[in-house]
């Protein structure tokens, strides 16, 4: 079993003490969140009650508790040493750091709001030089050095030799599943918490805690052991990210919140389905959005709207229906004599392609064209959707809970997305899948071995589109209205294409969680920070170029990806793969 030596610290500070010094700050740290921070309510959050932490005070107690506990595991007390199984320092000092930041922050905003460093009471004080001690002092502790790391050719000669320490013990599979069950309760509960966040502040607060935490259980090993979990249970896992994603509505009491999820749904759907074309099948397409513009102007024209051209009204699931099947003819009609090109001229032809939808549907009102759209007025006065009695745009009362509109279509979108993940599931781990990931590796290879590289392109660009026309039929009736304002290639509002392939970047290409991660983040936080909003595409390049400098592989890293990452940082050069380890070869062994 291997073990992780330390490294000279950053400030030379005896160890000991800087444990002692670590466990002493964040204990001021957690104290001082239970006295008062300011003594008026004007600042958002009630920060003048002593012994009832609120608002950004709870932040930091918990960033203070989490930080005192993993201090506490460095001294291999009995029990806690299930918390760093990959390291027992950084993890504090990312902890340290986050609380420290949390805290300063606040006491920043209470100042800056309310008119100076007067305005604070003697807790923020004590929380906030409390916090300053604990970095300081965690930054004393000696860094873990990571696991040196080792070829393939020496990771399997060790692999024949001998252990020279017993294995850890691994759990029974029932505390395996109660641990994935948790993990997911808790997730649900952070997420909540952070959509449910009523002021600025607060939301701010709540990144830097869940940022600095989030990296500091991937530093002390506990995100690798739950993903190992995962991995061994999926069928399990898949089933508690559903059931947490059914509980989402009935913990929101505000309708503004669930339409927030819903929304996110759709953009996670859409970049779920642009997923296949770019991560499976490596298709560069910067026009997708225009497909979920397909599917949601088809819904729109047969869903009963009195501006519609056409004047039916479809039942719900023919509705779904044309809307898919529309965005599967334009998928193939767009693909077919597009994509025998690569690389950027693909993607050139597929951002005109998106251009050519967006200025289309804006022509089609009866001037310039046909009156088939209402051209830039969009097709407004959608009605809400009707299943079998069921009015999704009523309240209903549900176990005791009420579920308004937003909520409905919430649920109604977590079925398509449970469809879409079904399939994404499906495809990935086929024949199909497998030759997908050998023509993005190597085209010419797969086509040598035999591929179809056409027709199987062809087949990732027609699923693809369908994937988005099915999200665009229901954003159509959540939204009231579709105009061609709402499928840009880049804006400021997503979903637009650049924003659904970095969503896609962002989480994690080839993965089927990542590019759900990447669409909430990047649909969240502008959502929660309005204030932003004018430099949201800066912010937003600023990020993703911190991702690829950080993790080019994505939040959520495909395993694969993630070990040709890593091995081409070894000092020694990879030697040359075998045709075999190729994707074409792995397309070929898999048939």
């Amino acid at each position: 079993m291997t073990t992780n030596h330390t490294t000279t610290p950053l400030l030379p500070i005896p160890t000991a003490a800087a444990r002692i010094a670590t466990l002493a700050g964040a204990a001021l740290t957690l104290a001082g969140t239970f006295l008062a921070w300011t003594w008026t309510k004007e600042f958002p959050g009630d920060l003048t009650v002593d012994g009832y932490p609120g608002g950004l005070q709870v932040l930091t107690l918990t960033g203070a508790a989490l930080t005192l506990l993993y201090t506490l595991s460095g001294y291999d007390i009995r029990g806690l040493g299930w918390l760093t199984p990959g390291g027992t320092n950084s993890p504090v000092r990312l902890l340290a750091l986050g609380t420290l930041g949390t805290t300063g922050y606040a006491l920043g905003a209470i100042s800056y709001n309310l008119g100076g460093l007067v305005n604070l009471e003697p807790g923020a004080w004590i929380s906030g030089i409390g916090a300053l001690i604990t970095a300081l002092a965690a930054l004393g502790l000696p860094a873990d050095q990571p696991h040196t790391r080792t070829t393939a050719w020496e990771r399997f000669r060790d692999s024949l030799r001998a252990p020279t320490a017993p294995r850890p013990r691994t759990l029974p599979d029932w505390a395996e599943i109660l641990i994935i069950v948790a993990a997911f309760g808790i997730g649900l509960h952070i997420f909540s918490y952070g959509i449910d966040t009523d002021y600025t502040e607060l939301f701010i607060g709540f990144l830097i805690t869940t940022g600095f935490a989030f990296t500091a259980l991937h530093r002390a090993g506990l995100v690798s052991r739950l993903t190992a979990l995962t991995a061994k249970h999926r069928n399990i896992t898949l089933t508690a990210a559903l059931v947490a994603a059914v509980c989402f509505p009935f913990t929101q009491q505000k309708e503004e919140y669930a339409l927030i999820g819903a929304n996110i749904l759709i953009f996670g759907t859409v970049a779920l389905g642009l997923n296949v074309v770019v991560g499976l099948a490596g298709l560069l397409d910067l026009g997708y959005v225009a497909f979920l513009g397909v599917g949601a102007y088809a819904a729109a024209l047969v869903s009963g709207s009195t501006m519609s051209a056409i004047g039916v009204e479809f039942p719900f699931w023919a509705a779904v229906l044309t809307g898919a099947a529309a965005s599967l003819v334009f998928g193939v009609l767009i693909g077919a004599p597009t994509l025998r090109l690569r690389g950027d001229y693909l993607a050139i032809v597929t951002l005109g392609f998106g251009e050519i939808f967006r200025l289309t549907v804006n022509n089609l009102n009866g001037n310039s064209g046909p009156d088939l759209t209402n051209g830039s007025q969009g097709i407004p006065s959608i009605p809400d959707l009707k299943f079998f009695g069921f009015d999704f745009g009523l309240k209903h009362d549900v176990l005791g809970f009420t579920l308004g509109r937003s909520a409905n279509y919430y649920l109604l979108m977590l079925i398509v997305t449970a469809v879409v993940v079904l399939v994404f599931r499906r495809s990935g781990e086929s024949r199909i899948g497998r030759a997908w990931v050998a023509i993005r590796e190597d085209e010419t290879a797969a086509t040598a071995m035999g591929i179809n590289a056409f027709r199987l392109k062809l087949l990732a660009f027609a699923l693809g589109a369908t994937l988005a026309g099915l999200a665009g039929t229901v954003q159509a009736h959540v939204n009231y209205t579709v105009t061609p304002e709402q499928y840009q290639f880049a804006g400021s509002v997503p979903p637009n294409s650049a924003f659904l392939l970095a969503a896609v970047i962002l989480g994690g290409m080839g993965t089927l969680s990542g590019p759900l991660v990447g669409a909430a983040l990047l649909y969240l936080i502008p959502a929660k920070l309005q204030f932003m909003q004018d430099y949201q595409l800066f912010l937003f390049g600023v990020a993703l170029i911190l991702l690829m400098r950080l993790r080019p592989e994505g939040l959520v890293a495909d395993r694969r990806k993630q070990l040709e990452f890593h091995e081409t940082d070894e000092p020694d050069a990879p030697e040359p793969r075998q045709p075999a380890e190729t994707g074409a070869g792995i397309a070929k062994a898999g048939a």
